[in-house]
């Protein structure tokens, strides 16, 4: 029965489910990390038993979420913005301290370490070798069109795309710069620019820009 009281207990709960499931939502490039990102404080919220624990709690949980989730998301880079595969091993390891450190249990927390991990390996495999996502990259330029095409070789898979419209190649470097993709070294006289996330792992993407006419441009992105 819901009583005032049951609320005043309980209702924390609802509303750390719900702010999550809120930061969760901007995770459109990588909804599998963020649906899994949710388990620690789905788990929080089930075992919690005190009030004020549960509160503090929970409001690490969902700081540490909107951190792995939302920089990300936002096409921000950088050695502080977290990958998306750490996601499943590093915030679900650090979930699983505060979680223990807040319910003074650590081995019951163990489990989830160990599923952050398994889940990791899974994503590696599944994805050796497919084609990488939008990475920030798709779908370009509002000015411009952009016909897309996966390609795949011995080194791997990468996606490309034929891009049309006024000035295809500078808009394309102008894109790439306010995303945090930063120019590299050219690579067989083809410009090229680069975005690193990662706090342990690196998760580099790469794209190539290559100019064919002053209205078209070939521009093909791939992780290193």
């Amino acid at each position: 029965m819901l009583t005032v009281e049951r609320v005043k207990n309980h209702g924390w709960r609802v509303a750390l489910v719900v702010a999550a499931v809120a930061v969760v939502a901007f995770s459109r490039q990588n909804p599998f990390a963020g649906l899994f990102a949710l388990v620690p404080i789905l788990a929080w919220a089930a075992v919690a038993r005190s009030r004020r624990a549960g509160v503090v709690t929970g409001l690490v949980l969902l700081a540490l979420l909107a951190w792995f989730v939302l920089p990300r998301e936002l096409g921000l880079a950088g050695p502080w913005v977290p990958a998306a595969i750490e996601v499943y091993w590093l915030h679900t390891t650090l979930a699983a301290v505060v979680c223990a450190i807040g319910a003074r249990r650590a081995g019951s927390w163990a489990l989830l370490v160990f599923a952050g991990f398994v889940v990791t390996a899974g994503v590696l495999v599944t994805g050796w070798q497919e084609a990488p996502g939008d990475e920030g990259v798709a779908p370009g330029p509002a000015q411009l069109r952009l016909a897309e095409d996966i390609m795949c070789g011995s080194g791997g898979c990468w996606r490309s795309g034929e891009a049309t419209g006024a000035d295809a190649g500078g808009a394309w470097r102008d894109y790439l710069l306010a995303r945090d993709f930063t120019p590299e070294p050219a690579f067989d006289g083809v410009p090229r620019f680069c975005r690193t996330t990662g706090l342990l792992v690196n998760h580099t993407v790469c794209v190539q820009v290559r100019s064919r006419t002053a209205d078209s441009a070939r521009v093909e992105w791939y992780v290193e």
